[in-house]
């Protein structure tokens, strides 16, 4: 596990499917596809702790918690229970024609 991997990842509830953030690197991409008519000091000090936990500064965790105060304070956390797994139901399907 490299140093930057969350111990669980969040998930977020995107219009048309859930995006799992598994990594410091997620929460930057996140981050920087957030709308600008969105962004304001929540955004700014998200980005600033990503940064600072890139360098060794803040903590991994501390950075994952915030972010999923983040993802609940815009109502797009997702629980795992929302996530369709595909193991579910699987062996009720017939695949590949057999």
């Amino acid at each position: 596990m490299t140093r930057d991997m969350f111990d669980r990842p969040l998930f977020v509830k995107k219009k048309h499917f859930i995006q799992e953030i598994g990594c410091l690197d997620d929460i930057f991409d996140f981050l920087e596809e957030w709308p600008e008519e969105k962004r304001g000091v929540a955004h700014d000090t998200m980005l600033r702790a990503c940064r600072d936990a890139a360098v060794g500064k803040f903590p991994l965790d501390a950075v994952r918690d915030n972010f999923e105060r983040f993802l609940r304070k815009n109502d797009m956390l997702a629980s795992i229970e929302d996530i369709p797994f595909l193991s579910q139901g699987a062996n009720d399907r017939n695949i590949g024609g057999a």
